[in-house]
């Protein structure tokens, strides 16, 4: 089996939470799934601007990505962040190696939109890396970094980054490690399994909105794009990578149909 987990910035910015999951996904990688990881990192981005007195502006959740910005991208999501990761894993005895998107083309992106700066949208993924890493027993570890075609350096969207990764590499499942723990329908009651065409009426219902209504689209195009299945947990939750990979029905599922 070949996975994708994504874990979202505010996981890993608890040392705690840091290595617990990074435990799990150790036992997970030694029971023999090939698993790789993309995570974010947005609270420890946000932080590191205030404390330089740079002042974060977001546009349609997205955030607007300065030539100062790009260059906290770089230092905190592919610097302070992923070898963080890296260093917890390697504790908890898995063979972590540090990438970004840019590392041998494997996420390749153009400008998403002038007015968001350097925010990239990924429109190409080479898994060589992944395939090489994995077949060799090690753990690929993602910033969300995006390359451009010309040299350029994109900040990307973590999810987004997750779903192109995931469907370039033709996973059987891609884990978002989140902070709710499922899809919930009206009466906040999480649903179990969710096909595409009940991810777009929840959308067009009202139902789901704003964040969560962003991550059905992601786990949509992920499924469409040839991805086995997605599924929706609380990174917090004890257990929850192992109880996930186990068969237990926690969270919520989204197939194709």
């Amino acid at each position: 089996m070949k996975a994708l987990v994504k874990i979202g910035g505010s996981l890993l910015d608890d040392p705690a939470s840091r290595h617990d999951i990074a435990r799990q996904l150790a036992e997970l990688s030694a029971s023999g799934v090939a698993v790789s990881v993309v995570h974010g990192g947005g609270k420890q981005m946000t932080r590191f601007l205030d404390e330089r007195g740079i002042q974060s502006t977001f546009v349609g959740g997205l955030r607007v990505t300065t030539d100062e910005t790009i260059d906290a991208v770089m230092k905190v999501l592919a610097g302070s962040v992923n070898t963080q990761l890296v260093a917890a894993l390697c504790a908890a005895g898995a063979r972590a190696v540090g990438l970004t998107g840019i590392d041998s083309g494997l996420a390749t992106a153009v400008q998403l939109d002038p007015a968001l700066g350097f925010v990239g949208k990924v429109v190409s993924s080479d898994p060589s890396v992944l395939n090489a890493l994995s077949s060799n027993g090690f753990v690929p570890v993602v910033a969300c970094v995006a390359g451009g075609a010309q040299g350029e350096v994109f900040n990307v969207n973590g999810d987004s980054m997750a779903v192109a990764v995931a469907s370039g590499w033709t996973v059987d499942r891609l884990v978002f490690l989140t902070d709710v723990p499922g899809v919930l329908d009206g009466s906040k009651t999480i649903i179990p399994t969710l096909t595409v065409a009940d991810c777009r009426s929840l959308i067009e219902t009202g139902v789901a909105t704003g964040g969560m209504q962003a991550k059905l689209n992601a786990a949509c195009e992920a499924v469409l794009g040839g991805v086995g299945e997605v599924r929706i947990v609380r990174g917090s939750d004890a257990g929850i990578v192992s109880r996930v990979f186990a068969g237990e029905s926690v969270g919520t599922k989204v197939v194709a149909a």
